[in-house]
């Protein structure tokens, strides 16, 4: 497995479709940051919003920057860290809050936006992917907070369509199973405009994603995502890449931002929270797969990351576990 695969695996994304916004020029709306704290984003610890355009043009910037950005039919906007942002035919008019604009329709169907002055249609499917920022913290420090990525009329515009109209229906009309569907399309669609952003990350630049394209740092990656429980140090990396000891760590760093040792360590225990949460396996046992010999030094190393003990840690995804459930069934029940 390839190392971008390897850390895309650990985020254990959930998320969902949830909003079909009709805008007709002139029109200009802004979203605000912090959804997180509300409605049914409350108690998730990273949210990533994405739009979709697919039908019309128009116009976006983030409220902290200037720039302005261009989307057409098949763009997707994708906000990494959920900033706020403005968006319309026109960036100049006086913008509407988006949420004083959202419609909730039956229960359990998508919300909606109709919204405008009565000229050209502009139409956004909204999503959502939820997660966990902590099991990847050197992935979404590498990404800007806004990724355009376009999909256009090439070989990929059936698919997204397709996936599109697979998450309208499973979140509009939620089947036994739609939870793990729509996880996995969001899985599949944060994937896809990761890769895309990776391949334009241009020669010079620094970042976690860089590194992946630098021969010595990507190979160096590769090594300790490949076998994290491996007794490496820097020399053993060095060797394996055919590049000097001070030579390899002063790449590591310019690129990374953190030493190699460092990166290991931070890797290991994102692997044994994700395994935490996931297996029934024994702290010592999850220990000694993560490169650890003793569990106490385990236990220092992954309070020091995360703020708690790897037992606590367990105990925390067992009662989110059984409030998303309740949850569940209470919208079910409401239905």
């Amino acid at each position: 497995m390839d190392t971008l695969s390897d850390v895309l695996r650990t985020l254990h994304l959930r998320g969902a479709i949830f909003l079909d916004a009709r805008f007709t020029a002139p029109w200009c709306a802004i979203s605000k940051t912090g959804h997180r704290d509300t409605g049914f984003f409350a108690d998730t610890e990273h949210i990533v919003f994405f739009h979709i355009l697919m039908q019309g043009s128009c116009k976006a910037r983030l409220l902290a920057r200037s720039q302005t950005i261009e989307l057409r039919a098949g763009d997707l906007m994708l906000l990494a860290h959920d900033d706020g942002h403005i968006i319309g035919s026109d960036l100049e008019r006086t913008p509407v809050d988006s949420d004083a604009l959202v419609v909730a329709t039956s229960a359990g169907g998508l919300m909606q936006i109709d919204h405008g002055g009565g000229g050209e249609l502009t139409r956004f499917m909204c999503g959502y992917l939820a997660c966990d920022k902590r099991l990847c913290r050197a992935l979404f420090d590498a990404l800007p907070p806004l990724i355009q990525v376009s999909f256009g009329a090439g070989s990929a515009a059936p698919w997204l369509t397709e996936m599109l109209q697979l998450g309208m229906q499973e979140t509009s009309m939620p089947r036994p199973g739609s939870e793990s569907v729509l996880a996995k399309l969001a899985e599949l669609l944060f994937a896809e405009a990761v890769r895309r952003y990776a391949e334009t990350v241009p020669a010079g630049d620094i970042g976690w994603l860089a590194g992946l394209r630098d021969r010595a740092v990507g190979k160096a990656l590769a090594l300790m995502h490949a076998r994290p429980g491996h007794p490496w140090s820097i020399d053993k990396l060095g060797t394996q890449i055919g590049m000097s000891r001070s030579g390899l760590a002063q790449r590591f760093n310019e690129l990374v931002g953190q030493a190699p040792m460092q990166y290991l360590t931070r890797w290991r225990l994102t692997l044994a929270a994700q395994r935490l949460r996931r297996e029934p396996t024994s702290l010592r046992r999850i220990a000694e797969q993560v490169g650890y010999e003793s569990e106490a030094a385990f236990n220092r190393a992954f309070k020091r990351e995360f703020g708690v003990t790897p037992g606590r840690w367990r105990k925390q995804g067992q009662i989110d576990s059984t409030a998303s459930a309740d949850s569940r069934e209470s919208s079910l029940s409401r239905e």
